[in-house]
């Protein structure tokens, strides 16, 4: 896929992954509309964005607020006049087993990680049909391939756009429409850190976790930009970012059933 002066919306482009994926596209050329719940830092990308030549809008969003992205749609069409890529990656965590989360955490979750990526394709799918090249890219994780406990709610989200993402790409074939799903493994970002924990979790507990995760965080979120802008660009369905998603993949395709215990050892937890 040429990106040049091609125009790309992004989610959750304030900062991690999505704004260097935002900047990647933007070394290549590829106009953007940025949007993040947190409008400065938006902004901020933004200008980055602009500095390397390239136009570049930020958008206050919520994807959360089904009001909000419906009128996003208008307000990107007035800013660039046409969209070919739907980078939809905004999310958040959650940790804890499933009997730890309360029914609000969990909607709360499910409402971001999934319901966001429906509602966003859902309201820019008539200006990628417009395109004569186009595409959605959907940020799964390495935990929408395994699920380990703990996670039963974020794994739940990321299980459920790649089973969209890949029902989707069915249903589009023949289309000018394209769908990647990308399966990030342990890139350094502050989602482990901002993670939501459940009321009444013994702090001893959560902390645990979050140095856990910390621990298997360690790509620099512009490395994983590049390796999903060459995955765009090659038009791959599946973008693995990381040894450690390539290696997850791998072992749960050899063993679907018992992959936790080889990675409970793996991996020291």
């Amino acid at each position: 896929m040429k990106l040049a002066n091609r125009v790309a919306v992004v989610t959750g482009a304030g900062g991690g992954i999505g704004r260097a994926t935002a900047l990647a596209l933007a070394r290549r050329g590829c106009h953007l509309a940025l949007a993040d719940i947190d409008a400065a830092a938006a902004a901020r990308c933004a200008q980055a964005a602009r500095q390397l030549g390239v136009r570049a809008s930020s958008h206050a969003l919520d994807v959360a607020d089904r009001a909000a992205v419906r009128a996003l749609p208008p307000q990107v069409m007035q800013a660039h006049g046409r969209v070919d890529l739907l980078l939809n990656n905004a999310g958040v965590a959650l940790g804890g087993t499933f009997e730890q989360v309360g029914e609000d955490d969990f909607d709360w979750l499910m409402e971001i990680n999934f319901h966001g990526v429906v509602r966003m394709i859902r309201a820019f799918l008539p200006q990628l049909r417009a395109s004569d090249d186009a595409r959605i890219v959907n940020v799964s994780s390495i935990y929408g391939i395994v699920a380990p406990p703990g996670q039963s709610a974020y794994a739940a989200s990321k299980f459920a756009v790649r089973g969209f993402s890949n029902a989707l790409r069915h249903e589009l074939e023949g289309s000018s429409v394209a769908v990647s799903v990308v399966h990030p493994g342990g890139v350094a970002t502050a989602i482990a850190s901002n993670a939501r924990v459940p009321a009444g979790t013994p702090q001893g507990e959560a902390e645990r976790g979050r140095a856990i995760a910390q621990r298997l965080l360690r790509m620099p979120p512009e490395q994983a930009g590049e390796i999903i802008v060459r995955g765009i660009e090659r038009r791959q369905a599946r973008i693995l970012v990381g040894n450690d998603a390539r290696f997850v993949a791998l072992l749960e395709r050899l063993s679907p059933v018992h992959y936790w215990k080889i990675l409970k050892k793996a991996t020291g937890t």
